[in-house]
């Protein structure tokens, strides 16, 4: 199978690379900083030469976009909006103007799209789309309105001839240096894992081995088509999350933080506490459905195995080993 990954040098695009080709798939990046053979460089806006490996591809998968994991300012915030809409737009070009067009295009997507809350989870068929909730900054409205303009861009592609899918992703739980996982565990290793703002908040995630097993599922099921949520059935209240981390790790012992010591935290991570404070409480309803079958559903046992992976990486560093998901991060 030809997969084509627009944006794949990120933490998501690096497990997705790494495990379709050892899965024998042929794989090629699209990127702005190309270093391989197998990556092309684009500029995430405008068509090139890069949309030759579209053409008579199988599959595309695109996860281009400013990363999240940054301070929210009015000039990020609107480079995530225009880093993600332009490119799912010019991969719509790419796609519509080639002679022989993949069977199927992902579209990433994030779970942020859902409203903030706390009294009952999020579906695809009944989720509650966010923006206008009390209570809340008013730029967390910006970020919702990002998603919908991203998944926008993609349903108005005219591409006929193609299957779309738009992957509303929690976040990825994987071992990669950088990633969420590894942020969440340095915190819970520092004794500083402790509930955040009181701990309600309902944190939703998603195993790196499933969120891999369930784009390959979505790129075999031919059936399914639209928004579809990547989260596992079991989002739980921050505390409890946390609290998981620690156990797996060995901490016995978090730190409680409230909203302006996160705000300080956030601060001198260059990060926002959207991604702590917003309550994410959302389950994977047409995975399910279609016969999904997860295999990390609950968060202890995949905060366990994620652990042991992310010591396993360590001492193969230490012994000079190289880790396959030890992939520099860049912006795509």
């Amino acid at each position: 199978m030809k997969v084509v990954l627009p944006g794949g040098t990120g933490q998501v695009g690096a497990i997705l690379d790494r495990a379709l080709t050892a899965a024998g798939h042929e794989v090629t990046v699209v990127t702005r900083h190309p270093t391989r053979e197998r990556d092309i460089g684009w500029d995430g806006t405008t068509l090139g030469a890069w949309a030759e490996a579209v053409d008579g591809c199988d599959v595309v998968i695109n996860l281009a976009g400013r990363s999240v994991s940054c301070r929210y300012t009015a000039g990020n915030l609107r480079a995530m909006m225009d880093s993600r809409v332009d490119s799912a737009r010019v991969v719509g070009e790419a796609i519509a103007a080639a002679a022989r067009p993949p069977r199927v295009w992902l579209q990433m997507s994030t779970a942020t799209i859902y409203a903030h809350r706390f009294d009952a989870a999020h579906d695809e068929a009944t989720g509650v789309i966010g923006g206008s909730e009390a209570g809340v900054p008013d730029y967390w409205a910006y970020s919702v309105e990002i998603a919908k303009n991203w998944e926008r861009a993609q349903a108005e592609a005219r591409t006929p001839a193609t299957r779309k899918v738009a992957l509303r992703s929690a976040m990825v739980m994987s071992p990669d240096r950088g990633g969420v996982f590894d942020v969440l565990l340095r915190l819970a290793r520092l004794g500083l894992g402790g509930p955040v703002a009181g701990g309600a908040q309902y944190v939703s995630w998603i195993h790196d081995e499933d969120f891999v097993r369930a784009v390959e599922f979505l790129i075999a099921r031919d059936d399914v088509e639209g928004p579809v949520n990547l989260a596992s059935p079991g989002p739980l209240p921050h505390r409890e999350f946390m609290r998981a981390l620690r156990a797996a790790r060995g901490v016995p012992v978090g730190l409680p933080a409230t909203r302006w010591m996160a705000e300080l935290g956030a601060f001198a991570l260059r990060t926002d506490t959207e991604l702590l404070l917003k309550s994410r409480r959302v389950v994977p309803g047409r995975l399910r459905a279609a016969g999904f079958d997860f295999a990390h559903p609950e968060w202890e046992r995949a905060a366990a195995d994620l652990v042991r992976r992310t010591k396993a990486f360590r001492s193969d560093h230490r012994a000079g080993r190289t880790y396959p998901g030890a992939v520099p991060r860049q912006r795509s």
